[in-house]
């Protein structure tokens, strides 16, 4: 379990992130469109997964912007950006936004990606969203960084996770 904090009130997660050196746990999730993705349909790839709570936050929304730029440059590598946002948020916050880099995706059925994850937000005003989290896997699947952010209003450290990209 994760203890962080939630404008400055404690707030605890169902369990820890994967740690580094293991397998990233596999996931199903929808896309915008609807569609299952699964983390199979990303092999070979380098992945970046921005979790947060929901992208009508501002330090949310602005993840997602800050990915997207940079996505564009990253060589064999997709950003995926989960939440448990409705879809069809995501895709009209993409649309007004501009954002066409990063693949947004949707844990809003069940909550597995969290739970299995551990990192869905068992307390607090956000209770049963994801935490602030980053996890880079490498083409093999791997986890080879990963940051819970103590704060969920407080940005991640966005160069030391694309440094490991």
């Amino acid at each position: 379990m994760a203890n962080i904090t939630l404008g400055g009130n404690a707030i605890t997660t169902n369990g820890t992130v994967p740690a580094t050196g293991t397998s990233a746990p596999s996931f199903t999730l929808k896309s915008v469109e609807l569609k299952d993705i699964s983390l199979n349909d990303f092999k070979g790839r380098k992945l970046i997964l921005n979790i947060f709570p929901s992208v009508d936050t501002g330090v949310c929304a602005a993840s997602v912007r800050h990915f997207n730029e940079k996505a564009a440059q990253l060589e064999n590598t997709t950003v995926l950006c989960i939440s448990r946002d409705l879809p069809f948020a995501q895709a009209r916050f993409c649309g007004a936004e501009g954002i066409e880099n990063v693949v947004m995706l949707s844990d809003f059925q069940t909550g597995k990606f969290g739970k299995d994850y551990g990192l869905e937000i068992e307390s607090g005003a956000f209770a049963n969203l994801h935490s602030r989290v980053i996890i880079v896997v490498d083409e093999e699947g791997n986890i080879t960084y990963t940051e819970q952010v103590p704060e969920i209003g407080q940005d991640p450290d966005f160069e030391a996770a694309l440094a490991t990209v």
